[in-house]
């Protein structure tokens, strides 16, 4: 990413190994990494206007990953939401008058198809 603007990719999930998964390897691809272990974190820290993309586990307690799709797409409707799960039955658990996220990964996910989704949904915002 040399001649490419340093994205900031936001990562929400309330187990710290993903996060710490997750943040090697989006800044191994060059990526600014923001992390956070639940849905109110992410929103009490502001952070909603300045990423360029949000990835968010599905199932966490309080606001899980779709309630931050809901929020993100009424704020910042054209933001890449990359919703990840352990539970494949969650995948479908939307409701079809929700927002639909750019991209769904079950857990665990190729590290390499996660990295082609997010500069997939970058590529969109530019």
């Amino acid at each position: 990413m040399t001649d490419e603007i340093k994205r900031t990719i936001a990562v929400v999930d309330d187990d710290y190994r993903i996060l710490e998964s997750l943040e090697s390897l989006l800044e191994s691809a060059g990526h600014f990494v923001r992390l956070f272990p639940s849905g109110e974190a992410f929103l009490e820290s502001g952070v909603l206007s300045k990423v360029d993309c949000l990835i968010s586990d599905i199932s966490m307690p309080g606001i899980d990953g779709f309630g931050l799709l809901r929020i993100a797409h009424l704020d910042r409707p054209d933001l890449p939401v990359i919703l990840i799960t352990g539970r494949e039955e969650l995948m479908n658990a939307r409701s079809p008058a929700e927002p639909v996220p750019r991209y769904f990964f079950k857990k665990p996910f190729d590290g390499k198809k996660l990295l082609s989704a997010v500069s997939a949904a970058l590529l969109e915002l530019s």
